[in-house]
Order: structure tokens, then C-alpha cells, then sequence
């Protein structure tokens, strides 16, 4: 019996937003920013049909970007647009919703995130965001490593969140507690294979697993480069629910290999997907056939929602896709 009163939301329950963190020329999209622009109004285009956005820009573009419809425009100057990554993470408590505030570091100190990491406080103080506060800067927790079925499970995996330079000294048990406190869970499920080529996230789920509506897991499958993602399978497998019975597991192709121009492999991944209302985001690759496979698997974990393709190739190009550009607010 759950006796939390805390809980950290499912994706997809009803939202009331989305957050975009605009790219702009002081990032490190500069030498493909007419590209990834086309890429973020695609994703902008199709949030907006469905529910309302808030934009995170440089006040330089607030003007041009506030002829979106179904958008409010913030002017804040970012490090880079990985909102996944620096946004509140929202749980619910006694039906009221906590805005949780954790320090986003760059991924473990990789590049620099000061900026980024003031965001959430600057939303909150323009009341822009609903719910009650509640920070916890002094913890690093990225929203791209962890993933909730609403119900008290969180998933999560042991390679991102014990990573150097983001908790240490604590241990696994020590972080789990603190998860299990912050988020309301019942229990943490640590997943202790996967990872992509390419990746600077250390294994952030998102790339890896998706946990989707009654009992269903969908997946990133392997090939002969990861065959890390085989024992990551087997894993999943011997998973069970709460009520203990296996989870229905859907599993996504990968896309065949993407390189950026020193001919290094990129991260490309379906998982990596976004759901809001009435809706499922899939990242496409310009690979006809394994684009349709893997929306067609993401429309069984979601049969009462239209499946929208966008293409992200501009952002793989950057280690990401598109769930990692958003975040979403309820």
C-alpha cells in the first residue's frame, strides 16, 4: 500500500505547458543555428496545437518570437537549450504540485551551465511557473535521468547518477533514499546497463527507457557497437511491477549510425520521444524505414495518441534529441 503522499507525475498526465530554451548564436549551436531554429519551431508548431508553450530567449529574438501563437516569451540568456536537463522536475503532494529545483552541472561538470542553472529561479520569481518552490541546488539531478510511472516507481540508471563529479561521496543507498524522499517514491529501479556512442550524459535513461502506461517499457534495442544494450534487455526482462507481474516491453530499433564531421558516431535514439497532451514528439533521422518502425512501436505504448514526427538530425548533432530540448509542466 502506498503511503507516500508525495509523487513525482508521469509524463503523461495532463500538462499545462511546455518549456523551450531557445537556441541562440552565443551557444553551441552558432554554426548550424538556422537549422536547429527550423528544428525548434517544428517542435514549437506542434506543442502549441496541443497546449501552451513558455520560451526561454535572449531578449534579442523576443520580439520575432512573440509572434508564436500559444507562447509566453521570458528574456533570459542561457548557456545552451537543454531544458530537460535544467527545468523543474514536478511532483505532486496532498494535490498541490512542488516545483523541485536540483543544480544542473553540466553534465557532471562538462561544459559550462551557470546560466542554465539560474533558470528555474528566474521562472518562479516572474510566476511563470505554478507550484510551490522547493530547492535543493546543493544535489545534481538532471529530468533526462530519471523516469516515473506516476505510481511510486522511478527508474533511473546506476552509470548516470553514481557518475563522477555530480553526488559524490554518496553512495548508491545514500542517493536512493534522497530520490525515494524528493520524488515521493516507493521504490527505485536501478538499471545498471546502457549506454550510446556518442552520449555526454553518462546514461541518461531517456536515451535508453521509456516507462509508458499500464506496465509498458519501451526500449532502445542494440547492435554489434552496444552490446551493452543486449545485457540492458536482459535486464528488463527480469523486471517485475510492484504487483509482480513482467512488464510489457516494445523494443525500438536503432537508428543506423549517424557521424558528425569528424566522422564520430552520435547518440541518435527513438526513445528519447516526448509526450504531451493528446500527442507523442518522435525524433526521425532521415531513415524512412526505421523512422516509421519506430513510431508505429511508440503508437502501441500510446494507441489514443496521434504519433507526430520531427525531424532531429540538426540535433543529434549536439549529443541530443528532442526530449531532451523540453520540459513539461502540469
Amino acid at each position: 500500500m502506498k503511503t507516500n503522499k508525495r509523487r513525482m507525475l508521469a509524463e503523461w498526465e495532463a500538462q499545462s505547458m511546455v518549456q523551450l530554451t531557445w537556441p541562440h548564436r552565443d551557444t553551441d549551436w552558432a554554426p548550424i543555428l538556422q537549422d536547429i531554429t527550423a528544428v525548434y519551431r517544428n517542435m514549437a508548431r506542434e506543442i502549441a496545437k496541443r497546449e501552451a508553450l513558455l520560451i526561454v530567449a535572449p531578449a534579442s529574438l523576443s520580439a520575432e518570437l512573440g509572434k508564436m501563437e500559444n507562447a509566453s516569451i521570458t528574456s533570459f540568456t542561457s548557456n545552451d537549450t537543454w531544458a530537460r536537463d535544467h527545468g523543474f522536475i514536478t511532483v505532486e503532494e496532498d494535490q498541490q504540485l512542488v516545483l523541485l529545483d536540483f543544480q544542473f552541472n553540466g553534465w557532471g561538470e562538462k561544459f559550462e551551465a551557470e546560466r542554465d542553472n539560474a533558470i528555474n529561479r528566474h521562472l518562479y520569481d516572474q510566476g511563470l511557473v505554478k507550484g510551490a518552490y522547493e530547492q535543493h541546488l546543493d544535489f545534481v539531478l538532471e529530468g533526462g535521468s530519471i523516469e516515473s510511472d506516476g505510481q511510486g516507481t522511478v527508474f533511473t540508471t546506476s552509470c548516470c547518477l553514481m557518475a563522477p563529479h555530480r553526488n559524490q561521496p554518496l553512495t548508491q543507498q545514500e542517493i536512493e533514499e534522497r530520490l525515494k524522499a524528493w520524488l515521493g517514491a516507493e521504490r527505485v529501479v536501478w538499471l545498471n546497463h546502457g549506454s550510446l556512442i556518442g552520449d555526454d550524459t553518462d546514461g541518461h535513461i531517456d536515451t535508453l527507457v521509456r516507462i509508458c502506461p499500464n506496465d509498458t517499457i519501451v526500449y532502445t534495442g542494440g547492435d554489434d557497437a552496444h552490446p551493452d544494450l543486449r545485457l540492458m534487455e536482459e535486464e528488463l526482462r527480469g523486471l517485475r511491477t510492484m504487483g509482480g507481474k513482467p512488464y510489457r516491453l516494445l523494443r525500438l530499433p536503432l537508428p543506423r549510425p549517424v557521424f558528425d564531421e569528424e566522422h564520430n558516431r552520435l547518440p541518435a535514439t527513438y526513445a528519447n520521444y516526448l509526450v504531451i497532451n493528446g500527442a507523442v514528439l518522435v525524433p526521425t533521422y532521415n531513415q524512412p524505414d526505421l523512422d516509421a518502425e519506430a513510431m508505429s512501436i511508440i503508437s502501441q505504448a500510446y494507441p489514443d495518441r496521434e504519433v507526430v514526427g520531427i525531424d532531429c538530425m540538426a540535433v543529434v548533432w549536439q549529443h541530443g534529441s528532442l526530449h531532451c530540448c523540453t520540459m513539461q509542466y502540469y
